[in-house]
């Protein structure tokens, strides 16, 4: 089971955010979608072991994001909308050297695994640059690098085509969906990428409004914006 909740809350600053989330979903690439307050970036964190939750169950790939925390962390990499947030080093091939801290490598395999990645991402020729130096677009190829090289089995991404151009929007979400043995939970305002998922999750005042085929969810979705 890819995802797992049940009577899932989360109360921050006084308020619900979550309240009663409950789903089961098998599906490898799966979508959030809501208006902006929905709780559906409150649910992504949660799945990513950010935001601890105030009731209920939660299972993640089988793993509980807070009993679990060590393993849960190996296994999931989060991806976020604005890179600058997640690039820690200043240059490129060091920054994704980083995410492999934990695993303590030999110094050969780790720079075999930096090369893989970089390689993967078209960002070989620019290894030794500054990662502050790059565009949005590389910048946000850099953060899925650094997700990617830790061969993650899921990956957590909110909103992460949200600052990009058309054509650096399709090469990040082209990396993010392709069969490369991850699974995918993806936070999007972008419908058109939403529908490209195999199941979608439409949040909606705290709570689950629709699961299921993300074709359908969408389009419910999209009748409910009309109205």
């Amino acid at each position: 089971m890819i995802l797992h909740c049940r009577d899932l809350g989360v109360r921050l600053d006084g308020r619900d955010v979550l309240r009663a989330v409950a789903l089961d979903l098998e599906a490898r690439t799966i979508a959030i979608v809501g208006d902006n307050g929905s709780g559906k970036s409150t649910f992504a964190r949660v799945l990513a072991g950010l935001v601890r939750r105030d009731t209920g169950d939660v299972r993640v790939r089988g793993l509980d994001p807070e009993r679990d925390a060590a393993e849960h962390r190996r296994r999931v990499a989060l991806v976020l909308s604005n890179p600058d947030a997640q690039i820690v080093m200043p240059v490129v091939a060091d920054d994704v050297g980083f995410s492999l801290r934990a695993e303590r490598l030999p110094r050969a395999e780790r720079a075999e695994r930096v090369a893989r990645a970089l390689e993967r991402f078209g960002l070989a020729e620019l290894a030794e640059r500054s990662a502050h130096d790059l565009s949005g677009g590389q910048k946000q190829l850099l953060a899925l690098c650094g997700a990617f090289v830790r061969d993650p089995d899921l990956v957590v991404a909110d909103e992460p085509t949200a600052f990009l151009d058309a054509r650096n929007a399709r090469r990040v979400a082209d990396h993010l969906l392709a069969d490369a043995g991850h699974a995918l939970i993806l936070v999007t305002h972008d419908l058109a990428l939403a529908r490209r998922c195999d199941a979608a999750v439409l949040f909606a005042g705290g709570g689950v409004r629709a699961a299921g085929v993300a074709s359908a969810v969408v389009d419910e979705y999209e009748r409910a914006l009309v109205c």
